[in-house]
């Protein structure tokens, strides 16, 4: 990732979203992009096996159409 890719994102964003954006606030905002980029690749090279896992494994719930259908009129009475 090169600092000129990260600004033009930032200000392509920013266009998109039709936010004002000063050309040295874009450059302040695509160094902190950058610094975070970094940060995540430093944190992702770092070898973890799952046991050592802080956090759960996401798993999504069961999706609605999986639960069985309900019984009777759907207002409470069977």
């Amino acid at each position: 990732m090169h600092s000129t890719d990260v600004l033009a994102y930032v200000q392509s964003a920013a266009k998109l979203l039709d936010l004002p954006l000063e050309a040295a606030r874009a450059a302040s905002v695509a160094s902190q992009l950058e610094r975070t980029w970094l940060l995540a690749q430093q944190l992702e090279a770092f070898p973890l096996p799952p046991e050592q896992e802080m956090s759960e494994l996401f798993c999504p719930a069961a999706f609605p159409a999986d639960f069985p259908a309900p019984q009777g009129d759907g207002q409470g009475a069977p």
